[in-house]
């Protein structure tokens, strides 16, 4: 995988997702799982990941059928931690969406980062989209990182960033998403490793098929 072809997938990701968002607005959207293919590299093992996924559509499924269209709920989830973001109208829808996905196979820990209020803009969810495209972009080209271990999820012009990654790593990607024009704040959600635990998912990672990024 060349690093010009990673920045190629983080670009192409931001300009595939707002072309989906102007032609349908979703009222419960997964955690962007738009670039795929062309990223290969992942730390999370392969049946991590593919818990990940069933925990994702399983949650999305059981909160779009209890809330329906007045909630806008994006569900990601990362080595079975799964992040809420979007919006409710009520507290109590809140704290629903959180019992929903408690009672999801697989599911470890739960980020609640919902907000009790209307439903975002189409041009607030493009303008996250966007953002989340160009911290990507951001990552692929700093050559100290390797993007393919972050999860980047923006609401309402808030970064989250989740991944298996070192403290190194973590703060370097802080710095950068930070940087970002439009982002207005960065919420660090990572698994911590140590450098030698790296050393050794390293060589794992690199042996292991591709396998959708999200």
């Amino acid at each position: 995988m060349t690093h010009a072809l990673l920045r190629f997938a983080a670009t192409t990701f931001a300009a595939a997702t707002l072309a989906a968002t102007l032609t349908a607005c979703a009222p419960l959207v997964l955690g962007g799982a738009a670039v795929g293919t062309l990223v290969a590299l992942d730390r999370r093992t392969s049946g991590a990941q593919l818990e990940d996924e069933g925990i994702e559509l399983r949650a999305a499924a059981r909160i779009r059928e209890a809330m329906g269209e007045r909630a806008h709920v994006n569900v990601s989830s990362y080595n079975r931690q799964v992040l809420l973001t979007g919006e409710v109208p009520t507290d109590r829808d809140k704290q629903q969406a959180e019992l929903i996905v408690s009672k999801v196979e697989n599911v470890k820990g739960i980020y609640n980062e919902l907000g009790v209020m209307g439903n975002s803009s189409l041009t607030q969810r493009s303008s996250d989209t966007l953002i989340t495209g160009k911290v990507k972009a951001s990552l692929v080209d700093d050559r100290e990182l390797s993007a393919n271990a972050f999860r980047v999820v923006t609401e309402r012009g808030t970064v989250y960033l989740m991944g298996r990654v070192t403290q190194r790593e973590a703060d370097k990607a802080t710095q950068i998403a930070r940087s970002v024009g439009g982002v207005q704040r960065v919420v660090r959600l990572f698994e911590l490793i140590s450098e030698q635990e790296l050393q050794q998912i390293a060589p794992q990672a690199t042996a292991q098929p591709a396998a959708p990024a999200r």
